[in-house]
């Protein structure tokens, strides 16, 4: 008779689950998959699915959620979601088999794996049955009732191995893409050890919508925009205002070089604090860090030798004078993350510095970033995630024919495509539109990038 096991604490119960689950290739998807997302649920601290209804209406968080599939001659079918939870995700569970040495996967002939699969660095040849269960997933979330949102997340799962995630915050269901991006989208089992992956995971089950990226740039947007905003005012009257948005859009840019590495950490941050105590340094010191950043060199007030910044942007290196106080906004908006600050904010000063009459001539008007994604998305990344669709399904019988260098070759080929292709932004704004056509393409990209890496290795992705 099993004893009653003792409580186990956070992480003894993550060490347990994978303990239980890693490795299991051989088992039964149907058998294995509610247990294992079950327990999943646990370690992540989320509910476990609720009892599925007689009727679906009330199916909002369920295990076998069934949906009408249309067939294309106006009939419907019926088909289950292995796991669905309303206005969050769709996912679909796999389990692949290993089969003497080899990798069984549907779809495709069976293939060599030099080491344990479910491993970083073994051969990734089982992608083929999660590149399957995605576009199932895809096509369940075209299937839900006309009243369910289009979930933000689809989630792919082979049980015992690895969940990939891909996000669409849009509520179109037309751009899911590697989230948070092509490093991190694949959850292995000994990714759950890490704190922050299970509160992503927890946050994908309970606060979807937390992680759209756009939100939290959007909040930390505002409140730098707040700050550069007191800056403006307080020069407004005594200085011309398109000298006053490039003095800004340079002190920006300063700020956003730094916070990519590009400037030494914090070192912006520690003249403005400078400046703040004696304001008579503001001009001599930003102003002779400019021109190293224009021509490259030393800059004094950072104590630090510069790379050159090419273009004009800093061709102009008036530093108008500030107060303390000024100066205390400017380092305050130095102090946030400007890895998630959106472009757009230089659209925006752009916009303040033009009159009415000039900002009709030049089409310099700030379109909110859900309106300029799903311009991009219909106009720019459907039709290339048309094209990528056929390129795959190509490159994937290429394989399963014995032709991986020819897989490879068409894959690679898309992708010089993709890497060629010109944006036009007609109205020749801001650039809000290009810099979001720019964010989706590299997203689509990654994909790209995976594929290749899962055909060939790293040698695959060498030119």
């Amino acid at each position: 008779m099993d004893k009653v096991q003792p409580a186990l604490s956070g992480s003894e119960k993550v060490e347990a689950f994978i303990a239980r689950w890693q490795g299991r290739e051989g088992g039964q998807e149907r058998a294995n998959y509610a247990l294992f997302l079950s327990e999943l649920c646990d370690v992540i601290g989320v509910p476990r699915p609720d009892p599925a209804g007689a009727t679906t209406e009330l199916n909002d968080y369920v295990l076998e959620r069934v949906v009408r599939e249309p067939i294309g001659d106006g009939t419907h079918t019926h088909r289950r979601i292995d796991l669905y939870r309303r206005g969050a995700f769709i996912l679909e569970a796999k389990q692949s088999r290993q089969v003497g040495g080899s990798k069984e996967v549907a779809g495709a002939a069976a293939v060599k794996e030099p080491a344990p699969r479910g491993r970083r660095g073994a051969e990734r040849s089982w992608d083929v049955l999660m590149l399957n269960a995605r576009r199932q997933a895809e096509g369940y979330a075209r299937s839900l009732p006309a009243d369910h949102p289009w979930p933000p997340f689809i989630l792919v799962c082979d049980v015992g191995n690895v969940i990939e995630v891909f996000a669409d915050f849009s509520g179109q269901g037309r751009n899911y893409s590697q989230f948070p991006d092509r490093q991190g989208f694949r959850v292995y089992l000994e990714d759950l050890r890490r704190p922050e992956v299970r509160e992503r995971l927890g946050a994908i089950w309970l606060d979807p919508f937390a992680l759209d990226p756009a939100r939290q740039s959007s909040r930390v947007t505002r409140e730098v925009a707040r700050r550069l905003a007191a800056v403006s005012r307080a020069l407004e009257g005594r200085h011309d205002p398109e000298d006053v948005a490039m003095f800004l859009m340079r002190c920006l840019f300063t700020m956003f070089a730094e916070d990519v590495e590009l400037l030494p950490e914090r070192s912006f941050r520690d003249l403005l604090a400078r400046c703040e105590a004696d304001p008579k340094k503001l001009g001599p010191l930003v102003g002779q860090l400019w021109e190293a950043m224009d021509t490259g060199g030393f800059a004094y007030g950072i104590e630090a030798t510069v790379r050159r910044f090419n273009g004009e942007f800093f061709k102009r290196r008036d530093v108008l004078p500030l107060g303390s106080e000024e100066i205390r906004n400017l380092r305050e908006a130095a102090e946030a993350n400007w890895r998630e600050v959106e472009p757009a904010i230089f659209g925006t000063l752009l916009e303040q510095a033009l009159s009415a009459r000039e900002r009709a001539k030049l089409g310099a008007h700030y379109t909110p970033r859900a309106y300029v994604e799903r311009l991009v998305v219909a106009t720019v990344i459907e039709p290339m995630r048309t094209e990528w669709a056929t390129v795959l399904s190509t490159a994937e019988r290429q394989k399963v024919e014995g032709r991986g260098k020819d897989a490879i070759a068409t894959v690679r080929a898309f992708h010089d495509r993709l890497c060629a292709v010109r944006v036009l932004d007609p109205a020749c704004g801001t650039g809000n539109f290009l810099y979001v056509a720019l964010e989706l393409v590299k997203r689509l990209e990654g994909e790209v990038l995976e594929a290749l890496a899962d055909l060939g290795g790293q040698e695959a992705l060498s030119v």
